[in-house]
């Protein structure tokens, strides 16, 4: 067991980003990783009453009544910072045509991505794809710029192609040599893979999104949406994506 380490290393840590970006996964790393305890989308008053003794990850709270939220994120920010001053924070982020692709399930669901913007049931008359990039413009425009003075940015491209390094970064971040850590590392890093095979494991809390439409994770976008598609969310998408470095084909 990894002790834990007053001396600034292990500090708590929060994951926040769109839905289907690979919070999910990225989540479960900090199973694997020193002596995390891992809470995937707990109440924000979990997170709020939190002793913060022991390193603590956590996974895009769920809103709590107590706590009003930031637009973009599903809790105060404020009141997190008071609570932690120390947290750590990344955002990932995925190729919006990606996401998209992959948001339909929970979007076409009553909206059951969260945080949803203020205005999400003003987009309910118009196309699903539509829907799915306004949710995805939102958390990555307005819910970033909650956060960006601190978090780290990390690329859900990234994970899927080079997960180790992915982890390896994310424990130097947090003052943690990876090379303490490498079997259990690898372990999570056989989970992640850009197609379905005999190493591939999800993310627990992603299997009800799933939808087997698809070969590929990175460009999944190919196979799911047509040129009039992305003709359609590009408009809605592009100030984000290219904020993010993502291209967008023409069409």
């Amino acid at each position: 067991m990894v002790a834990f380490d007053p001396d600034g290393s292990h500090p708590p840590v929060m994951i926040l980003g769109c839905g289907r970006s690979g919070t999910s996964i990225f989540g479960e790393l900090f199973e694997y990783v020193g002596d995390y305890t891992y809470m995937s989308e707990p109440p924000f008053d979990a997170v709020a009453t939190t002793d913060f003794v022991r390193p603590v990850a956590f996974k895009v709270p769920k809103e709590s009544a107590p706590y009003p939220a930031d637009p973009g994120l599903s809790f105060p920010l404020n009141v997190l910072q008071s609570k932690a001053p120390n947290m750590k924070y990344f955002w990932i982020v995925r190729h919006p045509l990606d996401a998209i692709s992959s948001l339909r399930v929970g979007i076409a669901n009553n909206w059951g991505h969260h945080p949803r913007p203020p205005d999400w049931r003003s987009w309910l008359d118009r196309p699903i794809i539509e829907q799915c990039a306004y949710h995805w413009t939102f958390l990555n425009s307005v819910g970033f710029g909650r956060v960006q003075q601190l978090a780290i940015v990390m690329r859900f491209e990234d994970l899927i192609h080079n997960p180790r390094e992915f982890a390896s970064t994310v424990c130097h971040a947090l003052g943690i040599n990876p090379d303490t850590q490498a079997s259990r590392l690898k372990a999570w890093a056989r989970r992640v893979q850009n197609t379905n095979n005999h190493d591939f494991v999800e993310a627990q809390t992603s299997r009800a999104y799933s939808r087997p439409d698809h070969s590929v994770r990175v460009g999944r976008w190919h196979e799911n949406l047509s040129s009039d598609d992305v003709a359609a969310v590009a408009p809605i998408i592009a100030n984000a994506a290219r904020s993010f470095g993502y291209d967008l084909p023409r069409v």
